[in-house]
């Protein structure tokens, strides 16, 4: 028994340390960011197509069954059509005539403007530690499903952590590949 007490306080220690270590990240606000210089991460049909252009391709929600829906009721309830837009790699969630990023690829010339700071697939590492210095000290390889081995940097979203949800920078070759908004399931 008296193992098993000793096991919990070093559970909660770890996990206590890694909160801590978490809460020194920098945040990535949303409202700093336009994507393609242009779009904050919530956006209407009419100007996806207007800065986009048409999708690559669209897939149903209710067939791919991800986690988490950003347009999700707070009833837990979702509209059948919602659906994923593609468009050069990137996946944007679109419900009625609302869509919204869900992970943002830097290719073909796609970027995103920070406040004043135009971020890009040139962006280094280093570039990104000027910025998120605390984030991209604890940058850490992950194996991500179709695209190998990666480099990931992990931002909060908001001063006061009321989001369980973080904005992931991927980096591969040293430079900026994608981001992604992630909420836990």
């Amino acid at each position: 028994m008296r193992f098993l007490y000793l096991l919990f306080l070093v559970f909660v220690q770890i996990s206590i340390s890694n909160a801590q270590e978490f809460a020194q990240f920098e945040v990535m606000d949303a409202n700093k960011i336009r994507f393609d210089g242009k779009l904050s991460r919530f956006f209407t049909v009419q100007e996806f197509e207007k800065t986009f252009g048409k999708t690559d391709s669209t897939a149903l929600l209710m067939d791919i069954q991800p986690c988490n829906y950003i347009f999700e009721y707070e009833d837990g309830s979702k509209d059948a059509d919602d659906e994923y837009w593609y468009k050069d790699g990137s996946r944007f969630e679109r419900s009625k005539d609302r869509l919204a990023v869900d992970e943002f690829r830097f290719s073909n010339g796609h970027f995103i403007l920070y406040d004043t700071i135009k971020l890009d697939a040139s962006t280094t590492t280093a570039d990104l530690a000027k910025l998120f210095p605390n984030a991209t000290k604890a940058i850490d390889d992950i194996d991500v499903h179709g695209e190998g081995i990666l480099q990931l940097i992990i931002l909060r979203e908001d001063d006061q952590n009321f989001s369980d949800g973080h904005i992931c920078l991927f980096v591969k070759d040293g430079k900026l590949y994608f981001m992604h908004w992630w909420f836990p399931c």
